[in-house]
């Protein structure tokens, strides 16, 4: 039997990092203000810390959207897989050629397009699509903020978020 309803159980565990951060910060500033000495270097390093794991945190609450959606992320040593209802698919994160949003979808979808296969697509809200996040920080030259902003965006057409090497001719512009 729990004592927190599932809606705030929901909503601390999307602000987790968040909250460490908070804590994490708070400790730092009362070592500060508090002994002194040694204590206070080591209480404005956590402070420091906590500044860091605050934007980490921040950014990672701002793309989960939620979970229950169709289907289930797995993600195992940069082996993207999903398991979903009516499709299915896997990639390898180095394969990923391109990455867009489709929000047309209901739910949206992300897109993962490689060389020679067929587009994987995987709901923003599927069940183990928040571990997507480190997938996608870790391609060379995303911009994480654009990305959640188009995750939070009313696009009304597929959003090209990254691209490996770009299929446009040089002069054309993204957006």
């Amino acid at each position: 039997m729990s004592f927190i309803r599932p809606e705030a159980r929901a909503a601390l565990r999307r602000w987790r990092e968040v909250l460490v951060a908070a804590l994490v910060g708070l400790l730092g500033l009362s070592w500060i203000a508090g002994p002194g000495g040694l204590l206070a270097w080591v209480g404005a390093a956590l402070l420091l810390a906590s500044g860091a794991l605050l934007v980490i945190g921040l950014q990672r609450a701002r793309f989960r959207t939620g979970a229950g959606g169709p289907g289930v992320v797995l993600v195992d040593e940069g082996e993207i897989t999903y398991l979903g209802p009516l499709t299915g698919g896997s990639v390898a994160a180095a394969e990923i050629e391109r990455l867009a949003l489709d929000p047309t979808g209901k739910p949206a979808h992300w897109v993962l397009d490689r060389a020679g296969q067929t587009p994987l697509r995987v709901p923003v809200n599927a069940e183990g699509a928040d571990a997507l996040f480190d997938v996608f920080a870790t391609l060379p030259g995303l911009r994480t903020e654009r990305m959640l902003a188009e995750l939070r965006g009313e696009a009304a057409h597929p959003v090209v978020i990254w691209e490996r090497r770009p299929l446009r001719p040089e002069g054309l512009r993204l957006h």
